[in-house]
């Protein structure tokens, strides 16, 4: 089958093969012909060396598709079965799964380090468990979470990480309350699901943030109120609150320094919301004395800080309502053949969210 393989970790461009063949299959697991897929800054991330992950490997964790073939043992989920692709499942035994904070759970970590699929050369691993730049993939049941009729696949494909991470750190994490100052520092697929979010919960005022231009006035769309460049920052900072700082800061891109900023625009007594995924190496510095003083409360937000299944079923209800717009979000549509392209594109800021077409 064709598949999209990065070979070596740090090159940027990935090759198109069709000679990988998915592994695995066995009691418990099911087949997935994935029919869409999501770009996620992530894949990127992993690409880059950014996030840990073995190479040769398939990237895309942002999927969706039909069942082909079910494992003994499942019994949930059978061929034909409508589903989207869960990178992160939860176990449901585990303490931090007992606690009901099933985002935490490091089930679907385990099969990070198994192969997922192979080629006459040797083994290829899948990005987070999965890797759905492929036309099929082998995963565990419970990475496979059946989804309604009315729902195409590439919408799914966004809620399985980008529109469920974003929406869940405004509506989970930070609990944004109504009336009150919000900015988004970064402002692709998941910075504008955050948007969306705050918008959900009535913010008053929620600026966008990011350098790339068409992003900026893609996030007035999406219920940003203010859109600026990060060098503007300062002075929207200024007319909004006053030079108090906003009620709640999302960071979006990953980055110790972009995190310092949004600590900084954040009011004493505020919320940072730390959404991007950064690297090991990078370190966010504060002094003992501002953590003391300013009391901000700094909250990480893992896969958008709640339960998964019910954050799904949360944003179909409010995409089926038309309180979300999922649709708009997705600005290139792409076949597999195209995927560099797309991913240049990326990296430059010129889309949203991309789907491949598989």
């Amino acid at each position: 089958m064709r598949a999209a393989v990065l070979h070596e970790i740090g090159q940027d461009k990935l090759e198109v093969l069709d000679d990988v063949e998915a592994v695995g299959f066995g009691p418990g697991k099911v087949r997935i012909r994935v029919r869409a897929t999501g770009l996620c800054h992530s894949d990127l991330s992993a690409m880059a060396g950014v996030l840990p992950q073995p190479a040769p490997f398939v990237p895309g964790h942002e999927g969706a598709g039909e069942i082909l073939e079910v494992g003994d043992g499942v019994g949930h989920l059978k061929p034909g079965d409508r589903v989207v692709v869960c990178w992160l499942p939860a176990c449901g035994v585990c303490p931090a799964c007992r606690r009901g904070q099933t985002e935490l759970c490091l089930a679907g970590f385990m099969n990070a380090g198994t192969p997922n699929f192979r080629r006459p050369g040797g083994d290829v691993f899948g990005f987070a468990g999965t890797g759905t730049f492929t036309e099929e993939v082998v995963v565990d049941a419970g990475c496979a979470v059946p989804i309604p009729d009315d729902v195409p696949f590439d919408i799914a494909a966004l809620i399985g990480c980008g529109v469920t991470t974003g929406l869940g750190a405004a509506l989970n994490t930070a609990d944004v309350e109504a009336g009150s100052s919000v900015a988004v520092i970064g402002c692709g697929g998941v910075g504008v699901s955050a948007i969306q979010g705050a918008r959900l919960r009535g913010a008053a005022e929620i600026v966008a943030v990011d350098p790339v231009a068409s992003r900026r006035e893609a996030a007035l769309t999406f219920g940003a109120t203010r859109a600026v460049s990060p060098d503007e920052l300062a002075d929207v900072k200024q007319q909004v609150t006053g030079g108090e700082g906003f009620d709640y800061v999302f960071e979006v891109v990953g980055r110790s320094a972009t995190a310092r900023t949004a600590y900084d625009t954040t009011r004493r007594g505020g919320t940072l919301v730390v959404v991007g995924a950064g690297a090991m190496d990078d370190f966010l510095q504060l002094n003992m004395f501002e953590l003391f003083f300013d009391e901000k409360r700094i909250l990480p937000s893992m896969y958008g800080g709640g339960d998964v299944l019910r954050s799904y079923e949360r944003t179909i209800a409010l995409w089926r309502a038309g309180r979300v717009d999922l649709d708009g979000l997705i600005t290139h549509r792409v076949p597999l053949s195209e995927i560099n392209e797309a991913l240049d594109q990326m990296r430059t800021g010129a889309a949203l969210r991309t789907c491949v077409e598989i």
